[in-house]
């Protein structure tokens, strides 16, 4: 019977993890499967490791904080050079999981990444490291496979798991009717990000635009997508003195997509997913300081930072990043956006294209089947 670790970072993890085990369960059903991750994993399946709670760095602060960091990171070394595996497999977070892949490589174990590290993006002198220490990658973008096969990687695209968790379509007005909203003015979808160093920096911006925007159009409605990781006492706090109001709705970002006209989205996986909805939309980023922000522009060898631009190929959803995103450069998208049809159906068309660039439905499945053979070989 194979045995397979699974080694997972933030919540997004833990759920693509739920994901891949549910789908290997249903192709294997002895198969046993011990997972570092959260609940998610743990309901679809897997054998949580004993005493070492989900790896989440992301905003932890202080010296015990830090502490607490490495004596996970000793506990998961252990578990890999300690229990016989017949393969381990790496989800996402590539900060901690390099670390495990260099671990596991040297106690002579096979290992998957799945969610390939976004190498080609910064950094990629990494593809050299992960030629050495990884047997397979799994994809989710399209344009992925080539460039981790020219770098002499074995790598395969299996799909996005996006096309797995959003609907095939959804009914706008039922959902409007559901959210208490008008028939009359458009509806703004508003995405300030997951994490509360993102909702610091972002909230002020989104709520001086929202105010301008009532200003100048009383009709038009806004919406707001909190996400599982929000604490309501944090958001509640920082929309308190919003002169607008805002219908806030937790856990149903693809909902609150589908029923906005257009949606202002802090870059990350939520532009993709709009994408994949088929909202048209205006991507920001505010960097924490000016010298964050520039370090990574050095950084960075992609001409666009959205996922849905990459997948694309070109600039199909306007970005506004640090400098350029402002309360007035937001409301002007949006007003262009919202007056220009033609550009708004041309969004359209494009963000169709780039929810057929990624594939079918069923990744996860096709991500088991290639853990599956790789245990076999």
């Amino acid at each position: 019977m194979p045995r397979i670790l699974i080694v997972t970072g933030e919540a997004s993890g833990d759920l693509h993890g739920a994901y891949l085990i549910k789908a290997l369960k249903d192709l294997s059903p002895t198969l046993q499967v011990v997972g570092v991750g959260g609940p998610s994993m743990q309901a679809a399946g897997a054998e949580l490791a004993k005493d070492i709670p989900q790896l989440d760095v992301m905003g932890l602060i202080g010296l015990s904080a830090v502490q607490g960091v490495l004596k996970r990171i000793a506990r998961i070394r252990r578990l890999i050079k300690g229990e016989p595996w017949d393969l381990i497999v790496l989800i996402d977070n590539p900060g901690l999981n390099f670390h495990f892949a260099r671990v596991a490589q040297t106690c002579g174990l096979k290992v998957i990444y799945y969610i390939a590290p976004q190498v080609w993006a910064w950094r990629q002198g990494r593809m050299r490291w992960i030629q050495r220490r990884v047997d397979h990658v799994l994809a989710i973008l399209p344009f992925e496979e080539a460039l981790y096969r020219k770098a002499g990687v074995r790598c395969t695209f299996v799909g996005h798991p996006l096309l797995d968790e959003v609907a095939p379509s959804y009914d706008r007005q039922a959902l409007r009717r559901q959210f208490g909203l008008s028939a009359a003015g458009p509806v703004i979808g508003l995405f300030p990000g997951s994490r509360k160093g993102e909702l610091h920096e972002h909230m002020p911006l989104l709520l001086e635009t929202v105010k301008r925007l009532a200003e100048r159009h009383p009709a038009m409605q806004f919406i707001l997508a909190q996400a599982s990781t929000v604490q309501d006492r944090v958001l509640g706090e920082l929309m308190r003195d919003s002169p607008v109001p805002i219908r806030v709705f937790r856990n149903q970002a693809s909902e609150v997509m589908a029923a906005s006209d257009l949606l202002v989205v802090k870059s990350g996986t939520s532009t993709l997913q709009a994408a994949v909805v088929g909202t048209p939309m205006i991507l920001f980023y505010r960097a924490s300081s000016w010298i964050t922000y520039r370090l990574a522009r050095l950084l960075i060898r992609v001409p666009w930072i959205g996922l849905a631009n990459l997948v694309a190929g070109r600039g199909i959803v306007p970005e506004l990043i640090h400098d350029e995103a402002t309360p007035e450069r937001l409301m002007q998208e949006t007003e262009r956006l919202l007056a220009d049809s033609r550009a708004y159906q041309d969004m359209q068309a494009a963000l169709l294209a780039v929810r057929q660039a990624l594939g079918t439905p069923g990744a996860s499945r096709r991500a088991a089947e290639a853990v599956l053979a790789e245990c076999r070989l």
